[in-house]
């Protein structure tokens, strides 16, 4: 007369499984591991209450399928009798006549059908008895198998007061063996717990089950013969499967002037009575216990809303039945099972887990950005009632940091942040490779360029300076020689800049003092009187390795740039200052800015904004190689707007220490 074995009753289809934590929010026993997102269920904690199976709206939890061994039953030679939960006219309301559906189940294979209202009827008898005695114990209902699991699982002590009374199904099980013999019984009812309730059932199926059977077997209301159940029949105990039935049929009530019989349905108000009762907070004779809202609303009915429809339905099914009573025939029976054993036992089964110490719980709360009482929202998006019970989960192994959708958003936010980074860095190194690749063009261009002037230039350059010496300053025709003179210097000068531009130098570094260096530049250039010379440095570890002839001419280069953005003056200030392994140069001037429209040009070979004659557009192209050959970066912020604050460019060199 103990339970059945426990095969798994609950469990997940991964493929379904949309990581939304309504199962765990909704398991009052939190039999729910995550594991890479996926709920799994832990099948030694689970009470069978079923809530998982009716809050999934992706059908990725499913009850355990009994069907086929139901089956194999009815083509067995045995007897096969069938025993209906009285919540039947809760689900089956498109079959108007009950009596069709007995017609139904029995076409199935079943040779009788039993009402298990009758042993509610038997057990409704025990129940006042216990309640009107003079036993000082308080008891809890024993009828429903997941409080019954509950409470010896999850609080053990008070095993001893669940009421040692044998379920309604257990009941009419007990009933039938004596009436009928040696046969075989199937419990059909809206409940996934009495699959395993009792090792006294052969087997247990849902109506939701059921349904299924008349239709893998093509079984239609209208083609079959109507039957009544079989006896005994039931009388008041078909009001069992709502709330209060099983009081009402006793004909006892809750009344709050009383005390002594106290009512709970449903996952948090059962958990809560139970709770307090232990604690010695409350006091009573009788505690009425259900998991679900009524038996009405079970896992295993095929519509798991309109809870309110299904009370009427039920009512209606029993007012017509006491309508039609025969209260003779019912005591008869009631007298003749009078001596049946209806006792049944509990034992207790701890299964709770230790609490994790307080360090462990902390270091995950830690974790998820929970450092202050602030930062415990407590908003049960991930199926927890608190933060503490989500981090107790998670060092338990049940549960996963990212199912804490305030860390989770926080943590994309984080990755979105630094997505943006990489695709600023991406973008960077896409333009610094588009450069690198016209500067390469350029440079093979500017070689050839160059190689072809030179030697001709150098002839050009002889001969006009023979002619210079051999024409006396007077002659009309010095001043020309003289200008053919000084175009072909500087026409060698732009060659000797495409040279520098074109070649692939190797950088020579030696290890060099940033600072002196720095300062070193500044003494290398003409500053006017109207321009103010301010140098920064802030440096941790002033040794850098570069090749200082090549990096001098990087900092002249952008010094003079400066000045010459400032021709009414201003402030040219040179900052230096340093990471852990990199340096940063910066050169700000005051002056006008670059336009928007030039920024990308900056380091195009050839592009100048200078008078003509002024600069050849050679100077920037250079620096920007030299400091790519030092694997360093070279970046430019500028303003041309005073609205926007004050004007002017600021070139900033980051390059490597080593």
């Amino acid at each position: 007369m103990g339970h059945a074995v426990r095969n798994k009753l609950v469990f997940t289809i991964k493929d379904k499984c949309r990581v939304c934590y309504t199962c765990v929010r909704e398991c009052p026993v939190k039999a729910i591991k995550i594991n890479n997102g996926q709920a799994e269920v832990i099948s030694e904690r689970c009470i069978g209450c079923g809530n998982c199976v009716k809050v999934c709206s992706q059908g990725a939890k499913v009850f355990l399928d009994s069907k086929s061994e139901v089956g194999t039953l009815l083509s067995s030679e045995k007897k096969v009798i069938a025993c209906v939960a009285p919540s039947f006219p809760a689900e089956f309301s498109d079959i108007k006549d009950y009596q069709i559906l007995v017609g139904m189940i029995k076409r199935l294979g079943f040779n009788k059908v039993v009402e298990v209202a009758f042993g509610a009827d038997l057990i409704a008898s025990e129940y006042r008895q216990m309640i009107d005695s003079d036993d000082k114990k308080p008891y809890i209902s024993s009828d429903c198998p997941s409080i019954v699991y509950y409470i010896e699982h999850y609080h053990p002590n008070l095993v001893q007061n669940l009421a040692p009374i044998a379920s309604p199904m257990v009941a009419v099980t007990r009933v039938i063996r004596k009436e009928y013999g040696d046969v075989k019984v199937v419990f059909i009812g809206p409940c996934i717990a009495k699959k395993a309730e009792s090792d006294e059932v052969d087997e247990g199926i849902t109506f939701k089950e059921l349904r299924e059977l008349f239709q893998l077997n093509q079984i239609k209301p209208e083609d079959v013969i109507a039957s009544d159940f079989d006896p005994p029949r039931s009388g008041k105990g078909a009001v069992f499967p709502v709330d209060r039935g099983l009081i009402q049929a006793i004909d006892k009530n809750d009344d709050l002037t009383d005390g002594r019989i106290l009512t709970a349905s449903g996952k948090d108000n059962f958990k809560e009575i139970i709770s307090e009762f232990e604690s010695g907070e409350i006091d009573c004779k009788y505690m009425e216990l259900l998991c679900c809202k009524g038996c009405i609303m079970g896992p295993g009915m095929t519509n798991k809303n309109q809870r309110y429809l299904k009370r009427n339905l039920i009512s209606s099914y029993v007012q017509q039945k006491m309508d039609n009573f025969d209260q003779e025939e019912w005591q008869a029976n009631i007298d003749k099972f009078s001596d049946l054993d209806l006792s049944q036992s509990f034992n207790p089964s701890d299964r709770r887990e230790l609490i994790p110490s307080s360090e462990s719980v902390n270091k995950v709360l830690v974790s998820m950005g929970k450092k202050k009482p602030s930062d415990f929202l407590n908003c049960g998006a991930c199926g927890y009632n608190t933060c503490k019970e989500h981090a107790i989960a998670i060092v338990q192994g049940h549960a996963e940091t990212e199912m804490c959708l305030p860390f989770a958003i926080e943590k994309l936010h984080k990755s979105i942040e630094d997505l943006n980074i990489s695709n600023g860095n991406l973008e960077d190194a896409r333009i610094a490779l588009k450069q690198s690749e016209k500067l390469a063009n350029m440079g093979q261009l500017s070689a050839g360029i160059a190689h072809e002037l030179n030697n001709p230039l150098g002839v050009i350059t002889m001969y006009s300076n023979i002619l210079k010496e051999e024409t006396t300053k007077d002659n009309p025709m010095y001043h020309d020689l003289e200008l053919i003179v000084d175009q072909t210097e500087r026409c060698k000068k732009i060659v000797g800049g495409l040279l520098n531009f074109a070649r692939k130098n190797q950088v020579k570094k030696i290890e060099t003092n940033l600072e002196n260096f720095v300062i070193r530049s500044t003494e290398s250039i003409v500053i006017p009187q109207n321009v103010k010379l301010k140098v920064e440095v802030d440096l941790k570890d002033p040794i850098i390795m570069i090749d200082q002839d090549q990096m001098m001419q990087v900092l002249t280069n952008l010094e003079k740039n400066a000045i010459e953005a400032m021709p009414d003056g201003g402030m040219l200030t040179v900052k230096v200052d340093d990471t852990e392994s990199n340096f940063k140069i910066h050169i700000q001037d005051t002056g006008v800015g670059i336009p928007k429209e030039n920024m990308d040009k900056l380091f195009t070979p050839f592009f100048t904004t200078k008078k003509l004659g002024k600069g050849t557009g050679l100077g920037l192209p250079l620096v920007y190689g030299i400091v790519k050959m030092h694997k360093g970066q070279i970046n430019v912020i500028s303003n041309t707007d005073i609205d926007k604050g004050v004007t002017g460019t600021t070139f900033i060199i980051d390059v490597p220490k080593f």
